[in-house]
């Protein structure tokens, strides 16, 4: 009896050998719980905000990208807004070219709509066993729970696409020009905002620390976004070149998709093969003919995702594929197509950031 510890003492022996008091438990889960709090916030103020903030942070990124030959521009004195209007209107005649060439092959499918959508119904037909052997299972689960079958419905709503379209018109072109206008913007005052947040550091060595970080998420975002465009642009020839070969309509149409689909990397080539799946349905009957398409273009993503863009973005870009997956399922389930392909600059970004947080420390133990 005279040898036993009362609890409380105990209670710090345990303290004492674990090294974590209480009280430092406690601040520990405070915090994690702060956190917690924190993420999920910011992640409801950026779906509820997504009109706003999806087109300014998508100009602030592309912004970024130009910012190299903005400053060769404004090197020759020219002002900065004359170059912000440059940069602009550069990236307006880019989407002109592109749009240019999606809308005459686009035109040319769209007289083929009939007869594709003949070929599909015809090859659905020779489905017609497999889904009526599904539809009486579902009547056979249907029994065992004790619903009817005929109670089954399904509800096809077919809306008025007139209508769609002129309620969502109105959104995508305030997104439009928010987008315009935020990219204008940042760029003719990008300087005065670095400017700004420089001055606030406390002395030289942050300060420096701060402009080196700056810099770097400029040259390395530039750096990336070129690479990956020319490899999309290389891609696009490849592919036009192969469906060319094989004899499918269009092969420049589907060679731009592949090109653009590929900014959304893991995502954009799966859609593209079931694409050119489709494609090839719709245009052969043998099976060999019908997944030819989608298998030579799979193999020209498969040396592209393997071979060239491992080389020419080794030294830009050196993140887990597994962060990478994770940043493009959040962006895109935030976002939509522009969370796709802010997704990994995004990541870049904080890379970068993280890696120049090193100032931080050097501050405090200063």
């Amino acid at each position: 009896m005279s040898n036993s510890l009362p609890t409380a003492q105990s209670g710090s022996v345990r303290a004492e050998v674990t090294g974590i008091t209480t009280e430092e438990r406690l601040r520990r889960v405070a915090y994690s719980a702060l956190i917690i709090i924190g993420f999920v916030t910011l992640v409801a103020a950026l779906d509820f905000a997504q009109s706003i903030l999806s087109p300014l942070v998508l100009a602030v990124i592309i912004g970024l990208v130009f910012g190299p030959l903005v400053d060769r521009i404004e090197a020759y004195g020219v002002p900065a807004w004359f170059s912000a209007m440059t940069a602009v209107l550069l990236l307006l005649a880019l989407i002109g070219v592109a749009i240019t060439g999606f809308a005459v092959p686009l035109a040319d499918w769209m007289d083929r709509l009939p007869v594709i959508w003949s070929r599909l119904q015809a090859e659905l037909a020779n489905w017609k066993g497999l889904f009526a052997s599904l539809a009486s299972l579902q009547d056979q689960f249907s029994e065992i729970a004790g619903g009817d079958p005929a109670s089954m419905t399904v509800n096809v709503a077919g809306g008025d696409t007139v209508k769609q379209v002129a309620f969502f018109a109105p959104s995508l072109a305030a997104q439009i020009i928010l987008f315009l206008a935020g990219l204008f913007f940042f760029i003719a005052t990008r300087h005065q905002v670095r400017y700004s947040i420089l001055t606030r550091a406390d002395h030289g060595t942050r300060r420096k620390k701060l402009a080196t970080m700056f810099d770097d998420v400029e040259s390395r975002l530039s750096s990336y976004m070129l690479s990956v465009s020319m490899i999309n642009l290389l891609l696009a020839v490849v592919v036009s070149g192969a469906m060319w070969m094989l004899g499918v309509p269009s092969p420049m149409l589907w060679g731009l998709l592949a090109g653009m689909l590929n900014f959304i990397i893991y995502i954009g080539p799966a859609i593209m093969v079931c694409i050119m799946l489709a494609v090839g349905l719709s245009l052969y009957g043998q099976f060999s003919m019908i997944v030819a398409p989608a298998a030579v273009y799979l193999f020209i993503n498969f040396l592209e995702a393997q071979f060239a863009t491992p080389l020419a973005l080794g030294r830009i870009m050196t993140v887990n594929p597994f962060l990478i997956f994770l940043s493009l399922v959040g962006w895109i389930w935030l976002w939509g197509p522009i969370g796709g392909f802010i997704a990994v600059p995004v990541l870049l970004i904080g890379q970068i950031v993280v890696n120049h947080s090193d100032f931080i420390d050097s501050e405090k133990n200063a």
